[in-house]
């Protein structure tokens, strides 16, 4: 038996690193013409006769797509199939097999490989799906390093905060996060409840598979049922072919629905149903669809209050309500405020390639103030200092907070007013700050634009 490694130059239009085919089969004829076929398609190719020859390879190097004949003495199509998914499972794996044998091949790709071709075959359809294949792996390892990238980024020693109200959320969120418990993030906007969501996927089991957020209130109800269900051809105007929902793009991973007290009874109705039975329906099907995700929700309102005024259904709060985590408000929280200020400064600087530090007095400036609008707050007040600053050294006077908005007297103020005001504070700083660009003003405040124009028409705020 011999193994032989050789390499062609990518052809005209393909990428500089070309397709890497193991090509196996314990015929040397059948071998050595699907590699010349291969390698005049700009593949680069290594060649095993026989099925230990393929082992020996897969032990020592890496390949996008292994093309194996089923049929070969001492270890079969079968035992090179599996030998792959042990070594390298994003490798891609094709099957050669005869006519009489094509329950085997279907047996074959049910245990991982990716398709099977019956001889004699085609050299256009063998090399059709060969690049399928390789795409399939590009696709793949490229979720992972996504998936890398987004657990290093939300693993929990990067939220920053050590204050007591903080230890206690997250050791609440540890316990959680390697469960599939339904969790609902509940706090004051700006205060990162997004983040933690992100973070309860991120150490979870969960989290080699999608996490995809979606802002209920920033989908017009009409089209949130097809956003998040899916739709058929035709289901309604403009819908000209059939699309999966958000639903069935989470399989296997966590759903977030941020703003969830946003949505109305009706579709409240349709959600429950979804959660509850694990399948959904596209709109304009009657076949249900199975679902497995898990569900993270979060919201800034009181959805106890809600209920009580029949604007979210009861049943579906105890449907979310499970594992209820409170991110607290900044001012619950003031010895974090240094550290997250000097965190915003940092990310500012290596944005502009700027070197900016705070003074003692500009510290302690920001720990008299209570940050209504909290973290979002925060980050904006330091970037303003940032960008303004005349100097390396940023001084008291050039941390600019809204000390000027009155003061409830003791016994009058309100969770609900208080609110309003931190909101429409956070609101008319970044107007200004944008001189009024609506666009801008989003991106800052991180909201969408249907979010903000609610937000500006019920505290009565002009541009």
């Amino acid at each position: 038996m011999a193994s032989e490694t050789e390499t062609q130059t990518a052809g005209p239009g393909r990428a500089e690193a070309p397709v890497r085919v193991l090509v196996v089969d314990d015929h040397p004829n059948m071998v050595a013409s699907l590699s010349l076929m291969l390698r005049h398609s700009g593949c680069e190719v290594v060649q095993a006769v026989g099925g230990e020859a393929a082992v020996e390879q897969l032990g020592d190097e890496s390949f996008d797509v292994v093309l194996t004949d089923l049929r070969m003495d001492k270890v079969d199509g079968m035992g090179v199939l599996a030998r792959t998914r042990e070594s390298s499972p994003s490798t891609q794996v094709i099957v050669m097999t005869a006519f009489g044998s094509v329950e085997t091949a279907v047996e074959a790709m049910r245990l991982g490989a990716f398709d099977y071709v019956s001889k004699p075959f085609n050299d256009d359809e063998l090399l059709l799906k060969i690049m399928r294949a390789a795409e399939r792996r590009r696709l793949q390892t490229q979720v992972k390093l996504l998936g890398d990238e987004f657990r290093e980024r939300y693993k929990l020693d990067n939220i920053v905060g050590r204050s007591g109200p903080m230890r206690e959320l997250l050791s609440r969120l540890v316990k959680v996060a390697a469960t599939d418990a339904t969790v609902l993030v509940t706090g004051e906007s700006g205060t990162g409840k997004e983040l933690i969501a992100r973070a309860l996927h991120a150490n979870s089991q969960r989290a080699q598979l999608p996490f995809v957020p979606v802002n209920c209130a920033a989908i017009p109800e009409t089209l949130l049922e097809s956003e998040l269900f899916g739709h058929s051809r035709g289901a309604y105007t403009g819908a000209v072919k059939a699309r999966r929902g958000l639903f069935e793009e989470a399989a296997g991973g966590s759903f977030f629905f941020d703003e969830i007290g946003e949505t109305t009874v009706g579709f409240q109705a349709k959600l429950l149903r979804a959660i509850q039975e694990g399948e959904v329906r596209r709109v304009g099907e009657n076949t249900p669809v199975r679902v497995d995700v898990r569900i993270i929700a979060a919201t800034n309102i009181d959805l106890r209050q809600a209920i009580q005024e029949k604007k979210f259904r009861e049943d579906l709060y105890y449907r979310l309500n499970v594992v209820p985590l409170r991110v607290p408000a900044l001012r619950e929280r003031r010895d974090d405020i240094p550290v997250l200020a000097r965190h915003f400064l940092e990310r500012f600087d290596r944005r502009n390639d700027s070197r900016h530090t705070f003074s003692d007095a500009a510290i302690e400036r920001l720990l008299g103030y209570d940050f209504p609008g909290n973290i979002r707050e925060l980050e904006n007040v330091v970037e303003q200092a940032a960008a303004l600053a005349g100097g390396e050294v940023i001084g008291a006077d050039e941390v600019l907070l809204d000390i000027a908005r009155p003061a409830a007297a003791p016994g009058d103020e309100t969770l609900a007013g208080v609110v309003d005001e931190a909101e429409r504070a956070a609101i008319q700083r970044t107007l200004e700050l944008v001189g009024g660009d609506m666009e801008r003003a989003c991106q800052r405040l991180r909201i969408s634009p249907t979010t903000l124009w609610r937000k500006m028409k019920r505290l009565r705020i002009t541009r």
